[in-house]
């Protein structure tokens, strides 16, 4: 594949870890490996990936603990659970999470790839019917056009601004975590990038202030929540 998509493989147990990136390298994807969840959570705010697959029993920070974290963050990335534990419960809680596959050990290295791949199949198409244009409140927000319109009024974005409302968009009423915004649109989570997001955040209030329903709301320690009411609402 000339662009290769990029898994984030978390697995404590090192031979198997090493084999199944050499494994899926073959195969013609980008694998970045780690050994423990808390590795895994700092890897995945670092990098864009298309796919997680994640050892349930980890030390640190258990498979289940950084599936959730990732979700927190990323509420569409697939997830792929590997596990030695065969229990219903545990196949349950994974699913539960939003796990999109769970594989137990032993297995083959040919089927999981065959799963990857499925999966990879499955969320391209759905990128192909990727959102362009958000409803939030009484705005209508054209990500492509880089406009914010209600009624008669029509403003236009900076891409930075439309870069920001468009993750908190993507977030809408969950949060947006500050590292994972800064890595996206910035690259570099340092304090003078911190800084600017900050001051963009504030542009974007403003922008949003004529419907009161609508509220950007800090989340000490953790980043951003976009509040507004949904089209159902």
């Amino acid at each position: 594949m000339d662009d290769k998509l990029k898994i984030l493989l978390c697995e404590d147990d090192e031979n198997l870890g090493m084999l199944l990136r050499e494994f899926l390298q073959a195969k013609g994807y980008y694998a970045d490996l780690c050994s423990d969840g808390e590795k895994g959570y700092k890897a995945f705010l670092k990098g864009k990936y298309d796919l997680c697959v994640l050892d349930v029993m980890m030390p640190k920070k258990d498979g289940f603990t950084l599936a959730q974290e990732i979700r927190n963050v990323n509420s569409e990335v697939p997830i792929i659970f590997l596990t030695a534990k065969n229990l219903k419960e545990d196949v349950l809680q994974g699913f539960k999470l939003g796990a999109d596959d769970y594989i137990t050990k032993p297995f083959s290295m040919e089927e999981l790839v065959s799963r990857i791949s499925a999966i990879l199949r499955r969320v391209r198409g759905k990128k192909e019917k990727e959102v362009t244009v958000y409803k939030i409140g009484k705005f209508t927000f054209d990500t492509q056009k880089q406009t914010l319109i209600s009624g008669d009024k029509v403003q236009k974005l900076t891409t930075k601004e439309s870069e920001l409302l468009t993750l908190l968009c993507q977030h809408l009423n969950e949060i947006l975590e500050r590292n994972y915004a800064l890595k996206s649109i910035w690259i570099d989570d340092n304090y003078f990038n911190a800084r600017s997001m900050d001051v963009y955040i504030t542009k974007l209030r403003k922008l949003l202030r004529d419907d009161p329903a609508i509220e950007i709301i800090n989340i000490h320690g953790k980043g951003y929540k976009l509040i507004a009411p949904t089209e159902a609402e």
